[in-house]
């Protein structure tokens, strides 16, 4: 084929793929034009996970209507006026491509009217051929209105998730925006439902508040450090409160929201030795630098960005955050003795799955309702020998003796074990027995996890859970299991969207295992709380009874085993190591 000159309309859909990848790329460069208009509030509505319809409202400066024209052609932009000022970029938008790119692969619809004008403007643009501006009502602002995305490049639609998972993508995206501009009012409807409300009045705790609950909010920690060129300020999580990815770190830089590898970094550097290994703490952090000292033309998406100087942005966050941590960190308070886990005298019973920090004792409270597993010989002896127990080892481990060595047990991976397999079982028994709370849990999440349950809340049905939407992504857990009777429910239902991988899509039987796995893995015992005697050894005997002792439901293993021939070579008897 010969060198040629691509079509405008080809080379429009080529560059369209840089900047509008799916329906929340287009959500992310129209609320960014809304802020820049100084827009005080902006409204979002979408259906059909944004493939349907688009529209962004707000009450920002408007564009006049002899520009309209003219703003959804490419490398069109009111923002910058030569090549210096790419050096010092003080607004969202600037590379003057969105509209032109969003406008080449749907039915745009932009209507707008400028403070002072009589009347606004509307323009549409289908495929990329621009129609004529026609007048009509409307107040001062402006509001863009996307069809059918992808319509006429229908290869873009196949690469496009599930619709949960783009809806989510929204949810997210909206979530952030909301931290950064706490004075700003938005609001979000998904296919007539209202996920995503705030009040504009500058409190971004109140925000927090609104997408994790005030338990959540409260508990944040408020990060304020300033030097040189240079301020930090937002909000962190105290070492209790933490989550098993890096999907709730929020890092924006002069307004804009970036992921830059190396923030992250500094912040999990922040907590080091501080929290558990595979735990991140949740954060949404607002760095405010001179323009000139970041480059944020790295990227047509504008997500990555690059500084003058790297490593002192790197230091100055992860100093700020750590001096952050070490002011609010309590000194924590050793009771004189162990507690007995049993509140008295030892029952008959297997361990309660979820044992609770008192806040008048701060010793844990249990009760022990869910009947011993009767060890059973040929179910034990095959995977693991019958063990006699020993003790327990910085309150984390269960050392046990068997006819071949030593054996080390992780006790939260043990009881993991224990609970998933009984909850399996009752379920394939179709004998789940169900407990109603007297008083019903309210939990409160964000947007994008309030989605990801609505989808799983039959699949909790099945595992006894009693679980009904209760207001904007709150929901209200009226029944558990009775195998977690005495547990935190509210714990059981973050865990099921906590680590949800967003592109997980596993069917049937897999997606019910994995459920019931992540609840097993919230309400099992923690490392760190010691047991009594009688505990570790209902723990060891439930653990024998498993189909599968030697694997948490995660794959992780519950015990370590030191054979007796090992012991013997590093005590030097029977020759050199």
């Amino acid at each position: 084929m010969p060198i040629h000159i691509l079509p405008p309309d080809v080379a429009s859909q080529i560059a369209a793929g840089e900047v509008v990848e799916r329906p929340a790329s287009v959500v992310k460069e129209l609320v960014e034009n809304a802020l820049d208009a100084g827009a005080r509030a902006v409204t979002v509505t979408a259906a059909g996970a944004g493939r349907r319809l688009i529209e962004v409202a707000d009450d920002g400066r408007g564009i006049p209507a002899d520009e309209l024209p003219l703003a959804v052609e490419r490398h069109a932009t009111s923002k910058l006026a030569s090549a210096e000022d790419l050096f010092r970029i003080a607004t969202l938008g600037f590379r003057g491509e969105a509209l032109a790119s969003i406008g080449s692969v749907s039915r745009l619809t932009i209507t707008s009217r400028a403070a002072g004008a009589s009347a606004a403007s509307r323009l549409r643009v289908e495929g990329g051929q621009v129609g004529r501006p026609e007048p009509v009502g409307a107040p001062v602002g402006t509001i863009v209105r996307v069809e059918d995305l992808f319509y006429n490049v229908p290869a873009r639609l196949k690469f496009l998730k599930k619709d949960v998972t783009e809806r989510r993508r929204i949810d997210a995206l909206m979530t952030r925006y909301a931290l950064a501009y706490p004075l700003v009012r938005f609001r979000l409807e998904q296919d007539g439902q209202s996920t995503l409300q705030t009040a504009g009045d500058g409190s971004r705790r109140a925000i927090l508040a609104a997408l994790y609950g005030v338990d959540v909010a409260k508990q944040m920690l408020e990060v304020i450090a300033e030097e040189e060129g240079a301020k930090l300020s937002g909000f962190i999580s105290p070492t209790s409160l933490t989550r098993s990815n890096r999907r709730e770190i929020t890092f924006f830089i002069n307004g804009r929201w970036v992921q830059d590898v190396s923030l992250t970094t500094a912040l999990i550097q922040a907590y080091h030795t501080l929290l558990m290994v595979g735990r991140y703490p949740l954060a949404a952090l607002f760095l405010e630098l001179e323009p000139a000292s970041v480059d944020v033309n790295v990227h047509p998406a504008k997500a990555e960005i690059r500084f003058r100087d790297p490593n002192r942005m790197f230091s100055f966050v992860q100093r700020s955050v750590r001096k952050a941590i070490l002011a609010y960190t309590p000194v924590p308070q050793m009771g004189a003795s162990a507690p007995s886990l049993w509140g008295g005298a030892a029952r008959g019973g297997g361990i309660d799955p979820a044992w609770e920090m008192s806040t008048d004792s701060g010793q844990p409270a249990v009760s022990a309702d869910t009947p011993l597993t009767t060890t059973d010989p040929q179910l034990g002896i095959p995977n693991m020998p019958l063990l006699r127990l020993v003790g327990q080892i910085g309150a984390t481990y269960l050392v046990a003796e068997g006819p071949d060595g030593l054996y080390l047990i992780d006790q939260h991976a043990a009881h993991e074990r224990v609970l998933f397999e009984r909850l399996m079982a009752q379920r394939e028994a179709r004998n789940i027995s169900s407990q109603a709370l007297l008083e019903p849990a309210a939990v409160q999440l964000p947007p994008a996890q309030a989605a990801l349950l609505n989808e799983q809340l039959p699949v909790l049905k099945k595992f006894g859970f009693g679980v009904e939407p209760f207001g904007p992504n709150t929901f209200q857990v009226r029944v558990i299991p009775s195998l977690f009777s005495g547990g935190d429910p509210a714990a059981a239902l973050r865990a099921l969207v906590e680590d949800f991988e967003e592109d997980e899509t596993p069917l049937g039987d897999e997606l019910e295992a994995r459920i019931a796995a992540r609840v097993c893995k919230r309400l099992a015992v923690k490392g760190g709380q010691p047991l009594s005697p009688e505990e570790q050894a209902a723990l060891l005997r439930d653990l024998e009874a498993c189909e599968s002792p030697r694997t948490c439901p995660h794959g992780r293993p519950t015990m370590i085993h030191l054979s007796v021939d090992m012991l013997a070579r590093q005590f030097g008897r029977k020759g050199a190591r």
